[in-house]
This record gives C-alpha cells, sequence and structure tokens, in this order.
C-alpha cells in the first residue's frame, strides 16, 4: 500500500495549518530584519516601507488572478506552485542581498517571490478546507485561520531566541531556515487527497458573482475586516516601545505578539464553541469589542492599560476574516474558488488600508498616532452595523431575502 493511500483528510487539513505557517514566515521575517537592513545596506526608511508596498501589491494582483485561474489548473498545482515561490522567495532573501550589487533591487525580487506563494495561499486554503468533507465548516476555518497567528508568533519568538544565540551578521541564515517549512509543506500537498469546491456543480461565473449585492457587502466586510487587523498589527511593536519605553525586542514581544496570541486564541475559542453562537452574532459582538479595544488604546492615558487594549482588539479582530468567508460561503455555496480569492482580494486592499489611514491622520495630527489609531474604529463600527443588517436579514421572509442576494 503506497503512502498516497493511507492519507486522510485530517494529513490535508495538518497540510493547510502547515500552509499558513509558512504564510506567516513570509509576511513577518522581512520586517524583523528591516534594522539590519538599514545597518548592513544602507536601505532607507522609505525604501523599507516600500517593500511591505510591494508585498501587499503583489499579493493583491495575484489574488486577481488565481480567482480566476485557479479552478482551471487544480488546487493540487496551485498549491505547489504557491509553496515553490514561498521557499524560493524566503532563500532569495537570504542569498540575493549578499550576492548583488543593488542589495534593495535584491530585496524586492525576494518580496515579489514569496508574496506570489502567500497571494496564492490566500487564494487557496480557505477553499481547499471548505471543499472538505463535514458540517463545522465555520469551526474548520476559525481554528484553520488560527494557525497564521501562531506561525506569526513562532516566526517573532524563534526568530529573537536565533538572534540571541548568533551574531547580527549571520542574519542571512534565517530565511534559508524558514524557507525549510513552504518546502515540507510542498511535498505534503503532492501527496494528500484534495477534494475541489462545486465538484458536482460548477461555480457561477464572475460576471454573476458581481451582480449580487450580498456579495459586495462581503467585500466591504472583507475590506474592514483587514483595515481593523492591521491597523492595530502594524504599529503594535512601535505603540508597545513609545507607552512603555521598552526595547524594540521587549517591544516586539508585548505589542505584535501579544496581539498575534489574542487573535489567534479568539480564533480557537470560536472554533471549540462555534456550534453555540451565530457566526454573524460573533461578528457584532467582536465588531464591538474591537471599537472598545480602539478607544481604551486611543483614549487612556494608562500605558498599561492602553497595551491591554491592544490585546482587546487582537482579540476582537480574529474570526472578522475566517468569519466573513464562512458566511459567505454559507449565503452564496455556488461562489466557489474565485469567490475566495476576491474576498482575499479585499482584505489585502483593507490591509494596505488601515495603517495608511493611521499613518495619515497620526501626521495631520502632529504625530500623534493615538489619534491615528482613533480615526481607524471606523472599520469596526462597519462592521457592526453590516453584520446586524445580516443578522436581521435572516429572519426576513423567503421574498426579502432574495432580494438582498
Amino acid at each position: 500500500m503506497s503512502i498516497r493511500t493511507k492519507l486522510t483528510y485530517k494529513h490535508t487539513v495538518f497540510t493547510c495549518y502547515l500552509a499558513y505557517i509558512a504564510s506567516a514566515a513570509v509576511n513577518n521575517i522581512a520586517s524583523l530584519l528591516f534594522v539590519t537592513f538599514q545597518n548592513e545596506f544602507g536601505i532607507s526608511t522609505t525604501q523599507l516601507a516600500s517593500l511591505v508596498t510591494i508585498n501587499f501589491a503583489t499579493q493583491i494582483l495575484v489574488d486577481l488572478i488565481g480567482a480566476r485561474y485557479v479552478d482551471k489548473i487544480g488546487y493540487r498545482i496551485a498549491a505547489i506552485i504557491a509553496c515553490c515561490f514561498s521557499s524560493v522567495g524566503l532563500v532569495s532573501l537570504g542569498i540575493l542581498p549578499n550576492v548583488m550589487s543593488n542589495t534593495y533591487f535584491a530585496l524586492c525580487i525576494s518580496a515579489v517571490l514569496y508574496a506570489v506563494g502567500s497571494g496564492l495561499c490566500e487564494v487557496l486554503i480557505s477553499p481547499m478546507v471548505a471543499a472538505l468533507p463535514g458540517d463545522a465548516k465555520e469551526s474548520a476555518m476559525s481554528i484553520l485561520h488560527s494557525f497564521y497567528c501562531w506561525g506569526h508568533v513562532l516566526v517573532v519568538v524563534l526568530s529573537t531566541i536565533y538572534f540571541s544565540l548568533t551574531d547580527t551578521e549571520d542574519w542571512f541564515y534565517l530565511p534559508l531556515l524558514w524557507a525549510i517549512v513552504p518546502v515540507i509543506t510542498l511535498i505534503l500537498f503532492a501527496i494528500v487527497p484534495i477534494k475541489t469546491l462545486n465538484e458536482e456543480t460548477p461555480s457561477m461565473p464572475m460576471s454573476q458573482l458581481f451582480r449580487k449585492k450580498l456579495f459586495w457587502l462581503f467585500m466591504l466586510l472583507m475590506i474592514c475586516g483587514g483595515a481593523a487587523e492591521v491597523a492595530m498589527a502594524q504599529w503594535a511593536s512601535m505603540f508597545a516601545e513609545t507607552a512603555l519605553g521598552v526595547s524594540k525586542t521587549v517591544g516586539n514581544l508585548l505589542g505584535p505578539c501579544f496581539f498575534a496570541v489574542m487573535m489567534g486564541l479568539a480564533r480557537v475559542i470560536y472554533g471549540k464553541f462555534s456550534d453555540k453562537l451565530p457566526m454573524l452574532k460573533a461578528l457584532v459582538i467582536c465588531g464591538i469589542l474591537t471599537v472598545c479595544g480602539y478607544l481604551i488604546v486611543s483614549l487612556v492615558p494608562n500605558p498599561y492599560v492602553s497595551l491591554l487594549g491592544c490585546g482587546i482588539i487582537g482579540f476582537g479582530v480574529g474570526i472578522f476574516w475566517p468569519g466573513v468567508l464562512s458566511v459567505s460561503a454559507k449565503r452564496i455555496p455556488a461562489g466557489g474558488t474565485a469567490m475566495f480569492g476576491i474576498l482575499a482580494l479585499s482584505g489585502d486592499v483593507g490591509c494596505s488600508t488601515g495603517p495608511q489611514l493611521a499613518a495619515v491622520v497620526s501626521e495631520i495630527a502632529g504625530g500623534s498616532l493615538n489619534v491615528g489609531l482613533l480615526a481607524c474604529i471606523v472599520f469596526p463600527i462597519i462592521i457592526v452595523v453590516a453584520c446586524s443588517i445580516l443578522v436581521k436579514s435572516e429572519k426576513k421572509p423567503e421574498k426579502e431575502l432574495s432580494e438582498l442576494n
């Protein structure tokens, strides 16, 4: 009996978890090396910021392309391609800056390569799990996305340990070591059983999808969810450093790590108790919690209470992304992979919009990060209002519900 015949859908789910850990490594490893890039290669702050923009822009483009073509090339091949780009991008990050004369261009090449891998994973992994047998889709989706949070925590903690044991000039080994994760994931995707969404009935074309009012509402929710999450996550380290007056290392652990742990906990907890609380009501509650978190972070002068507010935001935004995907799959079952791809694109647009709004408002307010973060309260407020409308729509007569669809 071959290895492939012994593998079950449980192994498929485990592989999807590993893929999200790989995505967390891809999306966060470079930011941990920003100071090193500045000191060793003379990369400016503006250039470093543009690397983040290149990453998100590439992922948005891949989301758009993947939404159209992933079904045609198949989930397995697409997953293998995604892992290839992720691993090659990380290897490039460790090698190219040391062998190319234009270091910044080398970093840009690496960013594009690993962003392609991460973007494809965004389009692919959620529908892959949604297609697996079983009824607990919302629970499975929530737990799946928690592994991105645990991956983020692992990247920060293990990388911090690495730098405490080695010299800073040995930084280039770090992305090479993390490249092992997508390589292992690639091997597993080649052999685990995989199901496809809408195998019995074809998915609706994208043109029909865009004619649905409900789909536009889900896109808005994804934009606001991504913005509410990343607006705080992007500034969590700086917030911890400036508010508490701690070092960068401690700031990383108290800021991004605390935020990611709380976000992961929210996803795991909902995954365990999803049968007791409908997702839409959970989204309303978490939206209110996020609003409270932003108010605490922005208005409470005590730095430790403000840091607690950062954790409250992490917990609140935890189920936004997987929750909207789950509700979308339930309310538009024929949406298929294209729907997941466009929603991932919308989420990435939000991930770019949130931090940018915080930065612009902060600058207008004379450099006050608190004021910038307060402006981002608009995103969870929109989520509360929109999800409340959806909750009420579920109670409407079938005719009124069809009009919303």
